[in-house]
């Protein structure tokens, strides 16, 4: 049964407190327990957060079901996501999306083997004037090509 760590009941609560509206804090409580549950959100996380927000379960799934940074299954320890929307589209991004699967053997939103990798297309990342890019885990890397964005995948231990 899923159960926040101490410190991330403690922040949820934080931001709970930190708004007028309970709803105000789904965002940053899924990200707190996304972090907490090994990258993913499961219906017992959800329904976890439910009772520690005292908000209905659907009112955090619309949230949950609907961004594309909470994952809804586990994810390599690299998640590559990889911006196909309209500017890095036209700056080649999807090509290059498809070229991370085929070059790592993967389809979409599957985990390598090795379990380092899942690659993702995700909507706007907001880096348009730098396109096409990439996010990975946390960190953003702009104005790639296909044989770029793959030596910096190469490199990560």
């Amino acid at each position: 049964m899923f159960k926040l760590s101490d410190k991330g009941l403690e922040e949820v609560k934080k931001e709970l407190n930190r708004y007028e509206a309970r709803e105000s804090a789904i965002i940053p409580s899924l990200y707190i327990a996304q972090k907490e549950n090994n990258g993913f959100i499961t219906p017992e996380v959800i329904k976890y957060l439910s009772n520690v927000m005292d908000l209905p379960e659907s009112r955090i799934n619309e949230v949950f079901k609907f961004y594309t940074m909470f994952n809804q299954k586990p994810v390599g320890k690299f998640h590559v996501q990889v911006c196909t929307n309209i500017s890095c589209a036209l700056e080649g991004g999807r090509e290059m999306a498809s070229h991370i699967c085929h070059e790592l053997g993967v389809q979409y939103d599957q985990m390598t083997t090795d379990g380092r990798f899942t690659v993702s297309r995700v909507e706007c990342l907001g880096s348009c004037g730098t396109a096409p890019m990439m996010q990975v885990n946390d960190t953003y890397y702009e104005n790639l090509t296909p044989e770029t964005a793959m030596n910096l995948l190469r490199g990560m231990k």
